[in-house]
């Protein structure tokens, strides 16, 4: 059994989704291990990961309309020391996911078709984001 770990940081554009599929990619290229598992962690809790598809950017559109009507920004929530972004952050975060768990095999990422990984940003602005991948096999 092996094991390999790499920090990635990703600097997000602002709120949105971020593909950091070809970096992950590179990752697992890297490694001599040809079967086993990859966890990817985000060490935030108002950004998230999510695998969806890459191929309509729609869906991506959509997915950001869905959010922005569930957890909109506003004056009405408690927690807003970081602005009026950052409980709708939490909430999103709390709905996603902050780690993903894809099976390898020979070597690659067992992804669908039009599968992609995405580091979702929540809040307005740009942030640095650190990621945790980690693969064993």
């Amino acid at each position: 059994m092996e094991q390999a770990i790499r920090i990635i940081n990703v600097v997000t554009p602002g709120r949105g989704l971020t593909d950091i599929t070809s970096r992950v990619l590179a990752f697992i290229a890297d490694q001599s291990i040809q079967t086993g598992l990859l966890t990817i962690f985000c060490r935030h809790t108002s950004a998230s990961l999510v695998i969806q598809e890459n191929a309509d950017p729609d869906v991506l559109r959509d997915l950001e309309t869905f959010f922005r009507r569930i957890a909109p920004e506003g004056d009405h929530y408690r927690h807003d020391d970081e602005g009026p972004d950052d409980m709708p952050g939490h909430i999103r975060s709390a709905l996603t996911q902050t780690s993903l768990s894809i099976p390898v095999a020979s070597g690659q990422l067992v992804l669908g078709t039009w599968q992609a990984i995405y580091l979702y940003e929540h809040r307005a602005v740009s942030h640095r984001r650190e990621l945790v991948l980690h693969l064993i096999g």
